[in-house]
């Protein structure tokens, strides 16, 4: 699947047709409890994870919090 992360195209091929929010930071390595996730300029609660399609095209963009601060 073709998709945009932080301004960079990226095809991600753990990506099928029905992933969701929650399987894109699985793919990334993301350890969950320390990013923050905007989808097509809207912010995905963590909670909404797993609900949240990805479509091919999406644009994405996350934060992960590191000790000390924000890595971006």
């Amino acid at each position: 699947m073709h998709i945009v992360i932080n301004g960079q195209s990226r095809e991600v091929a753990e990506l099928s047709g029905s992933a969701t929010v929650a399987d894109l930071v699985a793919a990334l390595g993301l350890k969950v409890d320390r990013v923050a996730i905007e989808q097509n300029g809207a912010i995905v609660a963590r909670g909404e994870w797993v609900a949240a399609s990805v479509h091919n095209g999406d644009r994405f963009e996350i934060v992960h919090f590191v000790g000390g601060g924000i890595s971006l």
